[in-house]
Order: structure tokens, then C-alpha cells, then sequence
């Protein structure tokens, strides 16, 4: 499922001339205490003292670093008029990121490529890493990860094109089963000419050193 109520633009007035300022809040609702009665619960289930010395501070550590883990941070979106009608790609690669498998609550981690050829507006590059966040810091699977980014970037920015590709290991997938340890899953999301435009995609590909 989609979650677009965890995103929230606090400015939707008409769009100004020179930068344009949006608040982009992450935000979760975790019951820390409850979580941390759960893990105590988990802890007895799997045979263990709950009680123990080495266990005894278990569930709030837990807790809380789950709830790190589902909660992206805030951030300020600025975007900027194209004067220079710039109308190459812009890619920054090798953004890491990590979330957790929804299937599993183990994480998966690796590196996201994501560029867009653009239209009236060009956004601050740093951005483009904070965007991966926003929608990694969640449970998740890394093909709805990869679509949610390039969807919302395409949405928010009305470039000529997007492309996100993302590679991780799964470590539900290293660590337990076919325990496939170094094993990587690329998925990648395309809009506009970087999906229709055939020397366009090919060079967003050559870029991130992934073979299409």
C-alpha cells in the first residue's frame, strides 16, 4: 500500500518566482511502550529471560530502534527556476539507504541511483538523497521503494523524465533460507523519456554502472 499521509507540504501557496521552499515532514505513529511489552513477550516466546541482566533493557532498546527505523527525518524541499533551461541528466548515484523487509522485519540495505532530465524547475541535489528516506524509513519491499520515489519525484517536479534504480541485500535473504549471503536486488522505476526515450534510458543505465 501507498502512504501518502506521511508526507506533508506545509506550503501550498502560488509558486514564486526564484526558490520555492516546501516542508516535507515524515512522520509515524509508534506506541513505544506497547512495542516494548511486545519484545518482552517475544523475548519469553523464544525461550529467553526477559528478567536477565543482558536482557532485562532488551525491549526498550528495541523499541526505540525500530522506531528510528520507521521514522524519516524532516526535511525542507527547495527547488529552483531551470533559467539556464539545463536539459541533460542529473543523476547522483550510490545513495545509500537502508529499510526494513516487510515480510520479515529484517532489513535490506544497499544504494540508490536516482536522476531526472528537467522541465521548468531543478531541485536541490541534496534533496534527491532525502527523498530515498523519506520513503525508506518505513516497512517496505524494494519494488514499491523504487516506484514511490521516481512516482514522487515525477509528481512533485513535472520533469522531462525519472529514473530511480536501487540495488540491496536482503538479509532475510543472507542470513536465514537459501542464505544467499552477498546476494543483490536491483529494481529500477522510469517516467517519461528516460522510459520511452531509447538513448536517453541507455545512458541513465551506463551512468550507474547497471546493466538494463
Amino acid at each position: 500500500p501507498r502512504r501518502p499521509s506521511r508526507v506533508t507540504i506545509t506550503d501550498v501557496s502560488p509558486e514564486p518566482p526564484g526558490p520555492h521552499l516546501e516542508l516535507i515532514c515524515g512522520r509515524t505513529d509508534i506506541d513505544l511502550a506497547r512495542a516494548e511489552r511486545a519484545v518482552a513477550e517475544l523475548l519469553q516466546a523464544l525461550g529467553q529471560d526477559p528478567t536477565d541482566e543482558h536482557t532485562r533493557d532488551t525491549p526498550r532498546r528495541v523499541a526505540a530502534a525500530y522506531a528510528e527505523l520507521l521514522t524519516p527525518r524532516s526535511f525542507n524541499l527547495t527547488t529552483f527556476p531551470n533559467d539556464e533551461r539545463y536539459d541533460e541528466l542529473v543523476l547522483a548515484r550510490d545513495i545509500p539507504f537502508h529499510s526494513l523487509c516487510q515480510h520479515h522485519l529484517l532489513p535490506f540495505k544497499g544504494v540508490a541511483h536516482v536522476g531526472y532530465l528537467p522541465g521548468g524547475r531543478i531541485l536541490g541535489l541534496s534533496k534527491l538523497a532525502w527523498v530515498v528516506e523519506l520513503f525508506a524509513r518505513g516497512l517496505q519491499v524494494q519494488e514499491r521503494l523504487t516506484t514511490q520515489v521516481a512516482d514522487w519525484l515525477q509528481g512533485q517536479l513535472a520533469p522531462k523524465g525519472v529514473g530511480v534504480v536501487m540495488e540491496a541485500e536482503h538479509l532475510w535473504m543472507s542470513l536465514r533460507g537459501v542464505q544467499a549471503a552477498g546476494s543483490r536486488t536491483v529494481t529500477s522505476s522510469l517516467h517519461g523519456l528516460l522510459r520511452s526515450d531509447q538513448r536517453s534510458r541507455a545512458e541513465l543505465f551506463a551512468l550507474t554502472g547497471v546493466r538494463p
